[in-house]
């Protein structure tokens, strides 16, 4: 089995959380977050991000509705994966994000983040355990490429 680098981010209007693993250990770490403009974010940063770490697999979170449905930000996070892909032609899984937030929230409050203004968002954690749950639920094998 060939083993990779996959990126995951969980979309927003303001920040896009951004992590990064490996599937050998299947596990993800946080980097920076992405600023953007009512969800457009900067494509030549997002070229960057995918030269430097060589990934043809990224994960986008999908905020759907409690109940499955698809809600106007899914189908925003969804629009945001297939410009990856035109783009940039990597391979992209969609992955369903509810409660990823709130575990977000809680893993931050956990390590003292308090949530007040001017803190760095949680967006990048919300990000990290979206990959680690993508690894979690599968057998990860390289992209197509």
């Amino acid at each position: 089995m060939s083993h990779f680098t996959a990126l995951a981010f969980d979309y927003g209007l303001k920040n896009i959380g951004v992590a990064v693993g490996q599937s050998l250990t299947a596990s993800a770490r946080e980097l920076a977050p992405l600023k953007a403009r009512d969800g457009i974010p900067d494509w030549l940063q997002l070229e960057q991000l995918l030269k430097e770490w060589q990934t043809g697999l990224v994960v986008v979170g999908i905020p759907l509705n409690m109940d499955g449905s698809e809600s106007e930000m899914s189908r925003r996070a969804r629009k945001f994966g297939h410009r990856l892909h035109g783009r940039f032609g990597v391979e992209v899984a969609f992955i369903d994000e509810r409660l990823s937030t709130r575990e977000a929230k809680s893993l931050a409050a956990e390590r003292g983040h308090r949530g007040n203004y001017g803190e760095a968002p949680i967006d990048s954690l919300a990000a990290c355990l979206l990959l680690e749950s993508w690894w979690a639920n599968n057998t990860p094998s390289a992209p197509q490429t």
